[in-house]
């Protein structure tokens, strides 16, 4: 992924008013961040224990999007697997994220929802450069360029729905 700013961050959110896309928390060390290992950025709102957002490449466009999920944890024993890049977390290491959707649906009301690990470090994950605290990644056949593009094609298929 490309270098963000904080006025690209901004610009981009498809599900979020401009006002609100302004207001949001930018995280503060992306001249840090691991760009050429990530596949998007994603980022928990400091402020708001119940917000996190994702901005990713598609095509020459950003797109941002909003997501909101519980701040209930499950139990410690209990193992979930994020829908995006297929890593295993125990407890709360994965959440069902919701965004509203873009344009008239989204202002109806309309979501749709994502199990992704909390802290949105897939990219990390896949890429063996983050392990799971409390959980782990399968063995795979695949390699780890074919496991990117299945993680891409899981994000961009969840993309796809807040715009149908």
């Amino acid at each position: 992924m490309r270098p963000l700013t904080e006025q690209d961050i901004r610009a981009s959110f498809v599900n979020c008013s401009k006002g609100d896309a302004k207001r949001l928390a930018i995280p503060r060390d992306l001249g840090e961040r691991p760009w050429d290992d990530l596949d998007f950025l994603g980022w928990r709102d400091p402020g708001a224990p119940d917000r996190s957002y994702l901005v990713l490449e598609r095509g020459e466009d950003l797109v941002g999007v909003a997501l909101r999920f519980p701040t209930v944890r499950r139990g410690s024993l209990h193992r979930s697997m994020c829908s995006v890049c297929l890593t295993t977390h125990r407890g709360g290491g994965v959440c069902l994220m919701t965004a509203r959707k873009a344009g008239p649906a989204g202002r109806e009301g309309n979501s749709v929802g994502v199990y992704m690990c909390a802290d949105l470090a897939c990219s990390l994950y896949v890429r063996g450069k983050k392990v799971p605290e409390s959980g782990s990644r399968f063995e795979e056949s695949l390699t780890v360029p074919e496991q990117i593009a299945r993680a891409e094609g899981n994000l961009t298929a969840f993309i796809d729905q807040l715009y149908a």
